[in-house]
């Protein structure tokens, strides 16, 4: 009974996610992109630090009530992880078939996806977004199982190389969920649709391998770490989170206040009459310094759990690597098409595409 619980734990999660994002109260925003067929921007119910607050404070409760353990999840990760899997490719399905096609190859419809945008609920629950805030939340949900697990093993002697980067994790999610409204002026909500990558990728991939750190050094005992390289690490970490999170609201200043500081920086911009972009503060510093940011913080976390040398720790960062690397010529190449001229302007002012001075 506790397998098939375990099996369908994903589900759950992901249905309760779904009820408390339509059903608490949010902030209705308006985005980036417009509305299918319409000149009008989409608008979005954001609400997914009071959702994962919500469901927090559920998985603490049935622990310290000992209706489940702390730990369950980790207990029962195989079995999770399968039925995320076979969750994820059943949604896939079911936000694939039913549309028109866009591909000459089905095989491309199911991965890319053949719907850009689907709200529901009276547009409480924006399908993107939601995909988005599940991920996030069971990704926690499984570094707080996690950390319980460590724990219950060493007790008083367990690693601070462990806690940290669950510590890390947890403010990489939270700062995600207080900034969502950010996320609407992203590459992911205007250039992907609804397919195998973005449903599987947020069901799956999302909540499991970005723990992926974890899994592999749950059981080890403490590596000793020196606290100041410890405190390196971190540094790494807020230097990465600087980076992407500076980046990207830089840019949704720009895109929603412009003329108006950010932190220290005054914009500047180039223009052609009717577009612009910006080419100082984060964004002259690369096309993609958000991308360096990203991978910096995936890296850091590796570097605090004392196991460099394990090899599966390493693939979360060089995921990030592969993906961020090929994301960076797509949207170059988008960009081109969009801005033209102006993009050759912004190229010569901003050389570098994703790493100052190398890269």
């Amino acid at each position: 009974m506790e397998k098939l619980s375990g099996f369908l734990a994903p589900l759950i999660i992901s249905a309760l996610i779904f009820i408390l994002n339509a059903l608490l109260p949010g902030r209705w925003l308006t985005g980036y992109i417009n509305r299918p067929g319409s000149d009008e921007k989409m608008k979005y119910h954001l609400n997914g630090i009071l959702v994962f607050m919500a469901v927090v404070l559920i998985w603490f409760l049935s622990g310290y009530y000992k209706l489940i353990p702390f730990d369950w999840l980790y207990e029962f990760r195989w079995y999770g992880l399968a039925g995320a899997c076979i969750f994820g490719i059943i949604f896939t399905l079911a936000l694939v078939l039913p549309y028109t096609p866009v591909k000459k190859s089905f095989i491309s419809d199911l991965f890319l996806g053949r719907v850009e945008n689907l709200q529901v609920v009276k547009g409480r629950v924006d399908i993107k977004m939601w995909l988005y805030l599940t991920g996030a939340i069971m990704l926690e949900l499984n570094v707080l199982s996690f950390a319980a697990h460590h724990i219950s093993i060493y007790g008083e002697m367990a690693s601070a190389g462990f806690l940290l980067p669950a510590v890390l994790m947890t403010y990489f999610v939270v700062d995600y969920l207080i900034y969502e409204e950010v996320h609407l002026y992203t590459y992911d909500l205007f250039a992907e649709k609804i397919g195998f990558k973005l449903g599987w990728g947020c069901l799956v991939f999302y909540p499991y391998f970005y723990a992926m750190p974890l899994w592999a050094t749950v059981e080890k005992p403490s590596a000793l770490t020196p606290p100041w390289l410890l405190t390196l690490y971190v540094l790494i970490f807020l230097m990465g989170w600087m980076f992407s999170r500076g980046a990207n609201l830089q840019k949704y200043y720009f895109k929603t206040r412009p003329g108006q500081r950010f932190l220290w920086i005054r914009p500047e911009a180039i223009t052609d009459g009717s577009q612009s972009l910006l080419v100082n503060g984060f964004w002259g510093m690369s096309r993609h310094i958000n991308y360096l940011g990203e991978i910096l913080m995936a890296s850091a976390i590796v570097l605090c759990t004392g196991y460099p040398a394990l090899f599966w720790s390493w693939l979360y960062p060089i995921y990030y690597v592969l993906l961020l690397f090929s994301r960076q010529v797509d949207d170059d190449r988008r960009c081109s098409l969009k801005y033209g001229d102006l993009w050759l302007q912004y190229r010569k002012k901003v050389p570098y595409r994703i790493i100052p001075y190398l890269y």
